[in-house]
């Protein structure tokens, strides 16, 4: 070590023992400091209000989305459970009178059919079959709708968490780092440490933002793939369903003229 004229050896060695006594519990005081400025209930509580406003926006958007995956996974599973239950018990009917205990879709379906086949009981006993046909398709058609209307409630919700969430975020962040630049100023202090816990407070609007938006977009992609399942199974039902009743009317039309020509 190359020592200046100026300094006593002694004055040296004291000076080499201070710099290792500061590397040496430097690492150690930098962890400390960050396990504390990690906690994120600490962060919270001594963010701006505006930034804490917007951090339980983004928690109260991200409990909504993670509640309405659950309620609408177990009304789509539901569903699709009964709507195929329907399907196998139409396949194996003869007629309308035969269906038994069908899910919500389908017991509308069915009785708006029977209730079309009685309307129009004169007109098929005259052999009009094709208008009847098309009035009870037309009715399993709005039900058929209908259900997929109520399967599909609420989705639009994971939609607008997943594109606005980040943004959302993005402004408590800004919010956050303009309140702590202003602070630097009013204190005239330029030191790293005046601003760092601020910005560390602020960055916590982001996370939160991407917590609550990137859930969001695969729950809204999955029950989009959930939905298009019951889709096709309601489709299903609503074609099977309305052959067995026309195939129903033509029977009745069929009986109504051999009564008539045996008369």
């Amino acid at each position: 070590m190359i020592r200046p004229p100026y300094l006593p050896r002694r004055v040296l060695h004291w000076i080499a023992a201070g710099l290792s006594a500061l590397l040496l519990s430097a690492p150690a005081s930098a962890a400390t400091t960050l396990r504390v400025d990690a906690d994120a209930l600490a962060m919270f509580r001594h963010a701006d209000a505006v930034v804490q406003f917007v951090m339980l926006i983004l928690v109260a958007a991200s409990f909504v989305s993670w509640t309405l995956c659950v309620v609408k996974l177990n009304a789509m599973r539901e569903s699709l459970r009964g709507v195929r239950g329907a399907t196998a018990q139409i396949e194996q009917a003869a007629c309308l009178a035969d269906l038994r205990d069908l899910d919500r879709a389908t017991t509308a379906m069915a009785e708006a059919a029977r209730r079309e086949i009685t309307s129009s009981a004169a007109l098929i006993d005259d052999g009009r079959v094709e208008g009847a046909a098309q009035r009870v398709g037309e009715r399993i058609a709005r039900i058929e709708g209908a259900a997929l209307a109520r399967l599909r409630e609420g989705l639009p919700v994971f939609a607008s968490i997943s594109s606005v969430g980040p943004f959302v975020g993005l402004f408590g962040t800004v919010w956050g780092i303009m309140h702590s630049f202003a602070g630097i100023g009013a204190a005239k202090a330029t030191s790293l440490a005046v601003v760092a816990p601020g910005i560390s407070e602020a960055l916590l609007a982001t996370a939160l933002g991407l917590v609550a938006a990137i859930p969001a977009t695969i729950m809204y992609n999955y029950l989009l793939r959930r939905l298009a399942a019951n889709r096709d199974a309601l489709a299903t039902a609503a074609t099977l369903l309305a052959g067995l009743a026309a195939r129903e009317m033509e029977t009745i039309a069929v009986a109504a003229a051999r009564r008539t020509g045996s008369a």
